[in-house]
């Protein structure tokens, strides 16, 4: 008896998006070890870091960060406390909204943030170069395919 499935081998398109997201997350994992943040924790303070310097003064709320950050709420609500007993962001009152709390990084986290994404741009450029030495497109059209997937 075996698997009644429309794909052969390793077609499937899900199973190997699977596979390797899981060598991806390993290789960003050991990356990310000695800063002592997961891959999940990164995310969301470089984007929080990353917002606060375009957001020209204005408040960055959770919701506009797990928008962004494409994260659950609830997963970012939880990560943020956890960055937030870290000492790398703070909760502040929200100039115009008395029930609101607006989130900036410290300048620790600002500064672990910065030197994190160098490391993890790293990382994917090694993970990803496969595809730069195929074809001098290959890892833009894979970007591209990641985009429209991600717009689903």
């Amino acid at each position: 008896m075996g698997l009644n499935s429309e794909h052969a081998d390793d077609e499937s398109p899900g199973l190997l998006l699977w596979q390797v997201t899981n060598r991806w997350q390993a290789a960003q994992r050991a990356a990310l070890a000695p800063f002592d943040l997961t891959h999940v924790q990164f995310v969301l303070l470089a984007t929080l870091t990353w917002l606060t310097g375009r957001s020209a003064g204005e408040p960055v709320m959770q919701r506009d960060l797990a928008e962004f950050a494409a994260t659950d709420p609830m997963m970012t609500s939880q990560v943020l406390r956890a960055l937030e007993q870290k000492g790398l962001i703070e909760r502040r009152d929200h100039p115009t909204d008395r029930r609101a709390k607006s989130l900036v990084p410290t300048p620790t986290g600002a500064a672990l943030a910065n030197r994190a994404v160098v490391v993890v741009e790293a990382c994917d450029r090694e993970f990803f170069a496969p595809l730069d030495r195929e074809s001098a497109t290959a890892a833009k059209d894979f970007t591209a395919a990641l985009r429209r997937l991600r717009s689903r």
